[in-house]
């Protein structure tokens, strides 16, 4: 063995040789259960960031699966990612100093093609570098022929059960990315505003955006508020228009914000919606879809929110309808993609009926046929369940899936054809002998942000479809940050690329450093320092092995047999490994990876390097077959958390059994 590990000369060697043996392709055996995951698939968005490398998570329980013998399924497969690619494409072209009407609909599918396409090259690149024993031959994509169809079954299906419909509901608008986004798409901040007291006559009322009264229809009192009893009925003026309003009564009034009178803008709010519905009262839009007023706010009109807002306020100062201004905390809607404010506006889009299919999800995991972990995520899971709002689906895009309806030009919501990912990668709805194998899957595993997103939306999809549950068990990791606790996001450029990583200290420093210490549901802090310490482990199982397998030991002398140790020390460093190999299997077997890592480490360098492997170097042969029993097993356990050095350290024993450490057997 050379003296230093150098992992840039090995993991491509080694992957390349896993790939060639075809050990990542499961050997289907109809007797056995198959273990499956399907791996949740990037956005092909140019490249991962080392959130995504929290899927060796994932690696480590195929790994473990595939030493025991069961049939392993790790499917690999890429998202569309709809709005994110048009968004990163249509910044492109601004750069040329084109947007995407002037190129058209053909060229700009096209574009996003070729950016797709590099993504996905690079991408892989990158789960490979991981040591991400995926099996290639299965690779999935969310734009396949294949998938589409699943997509267009999915929908027809939905809509012929009246469980899609199209209608005109208040949604949340982007006006830079320029379409509709989901409730879960539009994350609210906390922001410091302003509070505006405006006098309609004689009834004042508080609200934060002034610049949307000249679409008032009403103003709403709640009917326990005796302050207004008597101007129910009656009409009261709008400021700064010639307009009159009517005062009328509904029991969502909050009668403890601002006056206990509320403006109302069923265009514009949800609750107005809402209360405009049952009062039959008229719905006007004074907000357009570029964020600019409409001609219905007369000299105001085509001025941008802000811009509209401070001079409505200065006007009201003016005429004396303004009362007073009050500081005010509330949460204000943002583009996930962008960071753009959002707008609620009314709009006709296509929506899916969520109560039945969110009832069907809730039993799943109330009958024990889904176990979340960590469990305390199930009371979250089942609040969101239990409000769930219907879903709008379709996307005022170019890139993604066509709602396939006749003269239809929206898109659909990625989420929607992603939810389908745990049947449509097997063939469905076409019954392929794939699908009856390897479905339902056995784990989905992913970051706690996308529990609503995304796994939410595979359970009520795929139960929906056929009847089964997606997986048995979702694990929860918790999100990586950084040192000033900001979590990695590849749109926000905060964290780093793991190849950057892999390159200083290699894959398997990386994948060791990501999973110790880690726990379900918990968020990791990361920096260079661990995964420095990480590489010295490398090293450290490195120059071990190196001890062990020194060419001054004969051959005769490296048996492994542990029945030859006699000495109380190696008597005690069998006993250690003993315990070791039971807890770091209960360990994994109840995915508690980070502490299975952290026995692990221990074992290794403290209890077999530190300690018992000075205490052979005065009798150096007659220990051999100890050492050699422990570095044996220890490589097996260490395996599937550091794939790259155990296998090269493998391939250098004189005895590895005639098969690669991937499919030896896991030490009992």
């Amino acid at each position: 063995m050379d003296k230093n590990y150098d992992p840039k000369l090995v993991e491509d060697k080694i992957y390349q040789m896993w790939e060639d043996g075809g050990y990542f392709k499961p050997k289907i055996d109809k007797t056995k259960k198959p273990f499956t995951i399907t791996l949740p698939p990037p956005n092909v968005t140019g490249s991962l960031h080392a959130g995504h490398a929290m899927y060796v998570i994932e690696d480590i329980m195929v790994r473990y699966h595939r030493m025991l013998g069961d049939p392993t399924l790790w499917l690999p497969g890429f998202d569309h990612a709809s709005i994110a690619v048009e968004y990163l494409v249509t910044k492109r072209l601004a750069k040329e100093g084109k947007n995407k009407n002037e190129v058209g609909r053909e060229k700009f599918i096209k574009r996003a093609l070729g950016f797709t396409n590099e993504s996905r090259s690079y991408i892989r690149n990158q789960l490979k570098k991981l040591g991400f024993s995926l099996d290639w031959s299965k690779e999935a994509y969310t734009m396949d022929e294949s998938y589409a169809s699943a997509v267009k079954e999915a929908f027809k299906r939905l809509y012929d059960k009246n469980l899609i419909y199209k209608g005109e509901r208040i949604i949340n608008w982007c006006p830079k990315c320029q379409t509709a986004i989901s409730d879960l798409e539009n994350e609210h901040q906390e922001e410091t505003g302003k509070l505006y007291y405006v006098k309609y006559g004689p009834i004042t009322i508080a609200t934060t955006r002034p610049e949307t009264m000249f679409a008032d229809v009403a103003i709403a009192v709640n009917p326990k508020n005796n302050n207004y009893q008597k101007f129910v009925g009656t009409l009261v003026p709008l400021p700064l228009t010639n307009r009159k309003i009517p005062v009328i009564e509904d029991d969502a009034v909050d009668l403890n914000f601002g006056t206990g009178a509320l403006k109302i803008t069923p265009a514009h709010d949800e609750l107005d919606f809402e209360i405009g519905n049952r009062h039959k009262l008229e719905k006007l839009s004074v907000i357009n879809k570029y964020g600019k007023l409409t001609e219905i706010a007369g000299k105001y009109a085509n001025l941008k929110v802000f811009e509209a807002r401070e001079a409505v306020v200065n006007d009201l100062q003016n005429q004396s309808f303004l009362e007073k201004i009050e500081e005010y905390k509330h949460s204000v809607g943002h583009c996930q993609r962008c960071h753009t404010i959002t707008e609620p506006i009314i709009s006709e889009q296509w929506f899916v009926k969520t109560e039945t299919l969110a009832k069907r999800a809730i039993k799943a995991v109330k009958d024990g046929e889904i176990k979340i972990i960590p469990k305390s995520f199930e009371k979250i899971y089942f609040n969101w369940l239990n409000n769930i709002r219907d879903w709008c689906i379709s996307r005022q895009l170019w890139w993604g899936h066509k709602i396939p309806l006749e003269g239809e030009n929206d898109i659909l919501d990625t989420w929607f054809s992603s939810g389908l990912w745990p049947i449509a990668v097997f063939g469905w709805p076409n019954k392929t002998s794939e699908l009856s194998y390897f479905y339902p899957t056995s784990v989905r595993e992913t970051g706690y942000d996308i529990l609503f997103f995304w796994v939410c939306r595979e359970i009520m999809l795929c139960l929906e479809m056929t009847n089964q549950v997606p997986f048995r068990t979702v694990y929860l990791h918790g999100l990586i940050r950084d040192e000033k606790n900001k979590k990695f996001s590849k749109t926000a450029g905060i964290g780093f690329d793991p190849l950057e990583m892999i390159e200083k200290y290699g894959a398997d420093a990386l994948r060791m450093a990501l999973v110790f210490g880690t726990t379900a549901g918990k968020d990791l802090h990361i920096n260079e320092d661990k995964i420095r310490a990480m590489r010295n482990f490398t090293n450290k199982i490195w120059n071990a092995a190196r001890f062990t397998l020194a060419p001054e030991i004969s051959v005769d002398q490296r048996t492994n047999q542990r029945s030859s140790a006699i000495h109380p020390d190696d008597q005690w460093i069998l006993s250690e490994l003993d315990k070791t190999t039971k807890t770091v299997t209960q360990h994994v077997e109840k995915y508690q990876f980070g502490q299975a890592a952290e026995d692990l480490y221990e074992f290794f360098w403290h209890s077999f390097c530190d300690k018992y492997i000075e205490m052979t170097k005065t009798r150096r042969e007659e220990a051999q077959p100890a050492l050699l029993f422990v570095l044996i097993t220890s490589l097996k356990l260490l395996h599937p958390f550091m794939p790259f050095v155990t296998e090269e350290i493998w391939q250098k024993m004189p005895q590895h059994e005639d098969k690669p450490l991937i499919i030896a057997q896991w030490p009992k």
